[in-house]
């Protein structure tokens, strides 16, 4: 069976050294970790190609090949590979905190009057150096306190999590309050719980939880999916997912969604399972 390229560090130069043995390239490597200096990046399939999906604010990526403006890398959150700008990569410090809010801010002093440096998504990263009543301080700038958690600390519910992203756009491959897709959904929630979620629904339909009868009763947490596309339960009646139909993160009726994604021809669920 061919390795999935989605994961599999080696393109026609370089691989990861641990895959000696399995792959023919030019040189085998130990990875450099550099963290994502843009608020968020496109990890794509081929320098210049399509996007799969994105990488946020301070997650760090194991680096393997750097070349013509283009990095290939492996993202240490979920083993993501791909191609990112050469630019959207730093050596930075260590994180601390994630964003928990469905966007922050960064700015230049502690004072929320003054001109915005830029913006940063859920799931984004940073390193706190000091705090008050009301800003943490990062090397970056001053980020309200309530829109942080410290990463030893993880959230307890993960559809939470995804609803606070209600109305953001549909994006395929995004994973950012500026776009998401139904899969960087359901990653939000979970890496923000701790839970480790691969990227793709493809892959989390096999990986994620364990497996539901078709005549089980959902309940909230539970995952819900078709060919290509996954929704989280929020409750006994509604799923919570980014769509093209709706071309956003929208509640929606369970058989209301399982009726209308058979009628336009996506077929009828694959698989319900349900987080450990």
């Amino acid at each position: 069976m061919m390795p999935d390229r989605r994961r599999w560090p080696a393109n026609t130069r370089v691989a990861a050294a641990r895959l000696k043995g399995e792959v023919a390239v030019d040189r085998f490597v130990d990875p450099v970790t550099r963290a994502v200096v843009l608020p968020v990046a496109d990890l794509k399939a081929a320098p210049g190609g399509r996007r799969d999906r994105q990488v946020l604010f301070g997650e760090r990526l194991n680096v393997y090949e750097v070349a013509d403006g283009h990095a290939f890398v492996e993202a240490q959150k979920d083993g993501y590979t791909g191609y990112v700008a050469e630019a959207a990569l730093a050596e930075a410090p260590a994180p601390t905190h994630i964003v928990c809010t469905a966007a922050t801010h960064v700015y230049p002093a502690a004072d929320i009057k003054v001109p915005e440096r830029f913006g940063l998504s859920l799931g984004a990263r940073v390193q706190v150096i000091g705090t008050d009543a009301k800003f943490a301080q990062t090397p970056e700038g001053f980020i309200p306190i309530r829109h942080l958690r410290p990463l030893d600390s993880p959230e307890p519910d993960p559809v939470a999590v995804s609803e606070r992203l209600i109305g953001t756009p549909y994006l395929w491959g995004g994973n950012s309050r500026a776009g998401i897709d139904c899969s960087g959904l359901v990653q939000a929630g979970c890496v923000a719980c701790g839970i480790a979620c691969p990227g793709d629904s493809d892959m989390q339909e096999r990986e994620l939880g364990a497996a539901l009868p078709e005549d089980a009763t959902l309940k909230r947490g539970d995952l819900l999916f078709w060919k290509g596309h996954v929704a989280w339960v929020a409750d006994e009646t509604r799923i919570l997912h980014a769509n093209g139909f709706d071309m956003a993160v929208v509640y929606e009726g369970i058989d209301a969604a399982i009726a209308r994604i058979e009628a336009q021809g996506d077929g009828k669920v694959t698989a319900r399972r349900r987080l450990g």
